[in-house]
């Protein structure tokens, strides 16, 4: 009998969930957008894309097939009102870090790392957050609203506090949110930099880190498909040094990769790169 090929999972993802370490999942939604929708497609087109690409990575040395992720799917979010979509989030998590496996979240837009950060932080007290980011987010509010994606990092940092957020590759914020953040996070301007990366992974040792990744870190000359492309950004190259730096350098107990908007990517080449991206990012993943 023939193979029927399974496009409703990333590719090589195809564990028991009782059995996995990993659990992939999809939050499509982007109700706050505020310029381009679609990242709500985002998920479910990287998981279409993956079957172009191969399961082993000859950077890393690792397949796919070697290591135990499950893939959930999407979540069957409501539209609209940001607070059901959070509390659809946090529970599902919960429910993951509960049953002692790894959740990453395919977004989506930024916003949806709320939901993840609020059932981690009730699990892991002591939570650092790892951002990747053209932009600040650390508006307390945009539009009236504190539920935004402007704002998610701010609302992160009302959870874990103080000096337990550390931004990377934001070229983009008010002034204000760059005059807070000297007083409340540590803030990298514009790169990457992979030896204070370093330095930060023998600081922290095992503090448990939430590692979020806001593709439009990536310049737009790259990765145009995003919903805010700021420009002046990193390479693939680049990201992929950083994300293999932290995912296997620090304690991480969750992860997530959001902002890609398939409307905007008519080539696909966005698709194909987020797919590689996620692959290294789930092979560099250390698990138990």
């Amino acid at each position: 009998m023939s193979k029927i090929m399974n496009f409703n999972n990333f590719i090589g993802c195809e564990s028991e969930y009782d059995a996995a370490d990993i659990v992939l999942f999809g939050a499509p939604y982007d109700g706050t957008t505020s310029n381009r929708p679609g990242a709500r497609f985002g998920g479910a087109a990287i998981r279409r894309e993956s079957f172009g690409i191969e399961t082993y990575s000859p950077y890393l040395d690792r397949d796919l097939s070697e290591i135990k992720v499950y893939d959930g799917g999407e979540l069957e979010l409501p539209f609209g009102d940001p607070v059901p979509v959070l509390e659809e989030i946090y529970s599902y998590t919960r429910q993951i870090i509960e049953d002692n496996k790894l959740p990453v979240m395919l977004g989506g837009e930024h916003l949806v790392t709320l939901g993840a950060v609020r059932a981690l932080v009730e699990k892991y007290p002591d939570l650092v957050i790892v951002h990747f980011d053209a932009h600040a987010d650390l508006r307390d509010e945009y539009l009236g609203q504190k539920l935004s994606h402007a704002c998610v990092i701010r609302r992160c940092h009302e959870l874990v506090g103080d000096g337990r957020i550390y931004s990377f590759g934001i070229r983009s914020g008010t002034r204000e949110e760059f005059e807070w953040a000297k007083e409340h996070i540590f803030l990298e301007k514009f790169e990457l930099t992979l030896h204070v990366l370093d330095d930060m992974a023998k600081k922290l040792g095992d503090t448990p880190v939430y590692f979020t990744v806001d593709l439009d870190v990536l310049d737009p000359a790259y990765f145009p498909a995003t919903g805010t492309p700021e420009t002046c950004g990193e390479s693939v190259y680049e990201l992929d040094a950083a994300i293999k730096i932290v995912c296997e350098s620090f304690n991480i107990v969750g992860c997530d990769l959001v902002e890609y908007s398939p409307p905007y990517d008519a080539s696909g080449v966005c698709a194909a790169t987020a797919c590689k991206i996620l692959r290294e990012l789930l092979l560099s993943l250390r698990t138990k």
